[in-house]
């Protein structure tokens, strides 16, 4: 039996239920849905967004403040077991983590740390990739097939962003950044947008509002589906949906 994922940073759940974007999800009728950057938690959302028909419900949020972070996967397979975060407080109290346990796969919903406002935040970022590459890891060695996806904020390489040069030494194409990505790739995780599509250019998946850069396409490739090694020869198909709007990004897909 195949699935259809979608992975989207929303960039505010209840802001696109306001303005009507929410109406592609369910036109979509992936069967699992992926959802970053909610910016809420579930006592904040409608009936609709907390149940949508057809659909069992997860929600993660951030304990510190709200409307911040969040991740929410919609699935009409129920998942064998949910989890929620590492287990490490300083990295699940910003509600960044679901973990589905399916018949077939792990599937890891992430919405990594940004680290452009200061040293901090970058440490902690850098953290946070480290703690979860161990997290991923070992599930991996145990035997779990893995599907890990969401907003990871960093393009891998130069053709994953329309400006590379002038960004050299802004977070989000920092090469400690990027070198993370360059050892999920060396463990043999699988980039599989880049896995059909090794050298397509102008391949973006957030834009900037403030500077209308997506009427532009100067964009960057940091969402991302990875799936281990032992499901490679289960991925059919992955893609970009660039003309879908509501967020700073755009969803991405995979069929497995």
């Amino acid at each position: 039996m195949s699935l259809s994922l979608l992975s989207w940073n929303v960039n505010g759940l209840r802001s696109l239920e306001k303005s009507g974007y929410w109406s592609f999800l369910p036109k979509y009728s992936a069967d699992i849905f992926c959802l970053q950057e909610t910016k809420s938690s579930p006592d904040q959302l409608s009936e609709n967004l907390k149940n949508p028909e057809g659909y069992h419900a997860y929600f993660a949020s951030s304990e510190e403040k709200k409307g911040y972070s969040g991740v929410a996967l919609y699935s009409k397979v129920e998942p064998k077991k949910v989890e929620y975060g590492m287990g490490i407080p300083r990295f699940d109290r910003e509600g960044r983590l679901i973990v589905a346990h399916y018949e077939d796969f792990v599937l890891l919903n992430v919405y990594f740390p940004n680290g452009g406002s200061g040293p901090e935040r970058l440490k902690y970022k850098l953290d946070f990739y480290d703690a979860f590459l161990a997290y991923v890891e070992k599930l991996r060695k145990r035997g779990d097939k893995i599907i890990f996806c969401g907003d990871v904020n960093t393009a891998h390489e130069e053709i994953d962003l329309a400006r590379p040069k002038e960004n050299e030494k802004n977070s989000g194409f920092l090469p400690e950044e990027r070198a993370w990505l360059d050892e999920v790739v060396n463990l043999g995780y699988i980039d599989t947008f880049r896995y059909f599509c090794p050298n397509k250019k102008n391949a973006y998946t957030y834009w900037d509002m403030q500077s209308h850069a997506r009427d532009r396409n100067v964009g960057w490739r940091i969402d991302y589906f990875f799936v281990s090694a032992n499901l490679q020869r289960k991925i059919k198909t992955a893609g970009i949906l660039p003309d879908v709007f509501g967020s700073d990004h755009c969803p991405i897909t995979l069929e497995v």
